[in-house]
């Protein structure tokens, strides 16, 4: 396994350590097939970001040098949560809502116990076009960095979010798959404060299935996108972005 994805200090040093967020981390440094690395602080996942405090927000504008926030979630839950202290900078809101064709307040999570991971994966990916081509020219925009996309947990749509940026510029799978699983080790904290807010009356416990982060499940999404739609790359091109706008987003992304 690579060096950068083995537990191993340089994975730590990609977490972003904040009062009130608890699953933020860059998505700088991983290795790109063919050479190279993805940029460290151009652009990061995350989960819910309402919950920043004053000093969150100095890091993340000051430190990280946000200046786009990309809501992955659903209008209404977008209106209904918020977005905190980030409401009131100059940061740039965009609600690209990633869900299934036939959405539901269940986006969050699968609301059948027979749909696998993957599958609901997949339907994310399908009911989502406009919006993960929209996520993918704000990222190749370098007017637009340092990007942050996020949904409730950070992990589901966030996740899907993140396996088409880091498949179209030509990171592995296995990588993709270990930087989604690290979503695991912060997921009690996410839970409890999802719990909190009290609108979330849905979701599974922490030791459920559904809120698990098994590299098994974005694997086979990811074979899924290659022998369907032929890659992230590919896929993003059927959505409309321009093979410039690809090249855009590598040269955001990908660092020789």
């Amino acid at each position: 396994m690579d060096a950068a994805h083995d537990g191993s200090a340089a994975e730590a040093s990609r977490w972003v350590e904040l009062a009130g967020i608890d699953n933020v981390r860059d998505l700088g440094g991983l290795p790109v097939g063919g050479g190279g690395r993805t940029r460290r602080g151009v652009v990061f996942r995350g989960s819910t970001l309402q919950g920043a405090t004053e000093a969150d927000v100095e890091l993340l504008m000051d430190g990280l040098r946000l200046r786009t926030v990309v809501d992955l979630r659903n209008p209404h839950e977008s209106d209904r949560e918020g977005h905190g202290l980030l409401a009131g900078t100059a940061v740039r809101l965009a609600n690209l809502p990633v869900s299934r064709e036939a959405p539901s307040a269940t986006d969050a999570v699968p609301d059948s116990p027979d749909v696998a991971m993957a599958d609901f994966y997949l339907g994310l990916l399908q009911g989502s076009g406009p919006s993960l081509a929209g996520a993918a020219r704000i990222v190749a925009d370098t007017d637009q960095h340092a990007v942050v996309f996020h949904c409730a947990v950070g992990k589901d749509r966030t996740g899907v979010c993140a396996a088409v940026l880091l498949d179209a510029v030509g990171v592995a799978a296995e990588v993709i798959a270990a930087d989604y699983a690290l979503t695991a080790q912060r997921m009690p904290r996410v839970h409890a404060r999802l719990l909190d807010l009290g609108s979330y009356p849905d979701l599974p416990p922490v030791d459920h299935d559904y809120m698990a982060a098994e590299p098994k499940a974005m694997r086979t999404f990811l074979t899924t996108l290659h022998t369907e739609y032929g890659g992230g790359a590919e896929w993003l091109l059927r959505q409309g972005l321009t093979e410039g706008e690809l090249e855009g987003l590598r040269a955001a992304m990908v660092e020789p």
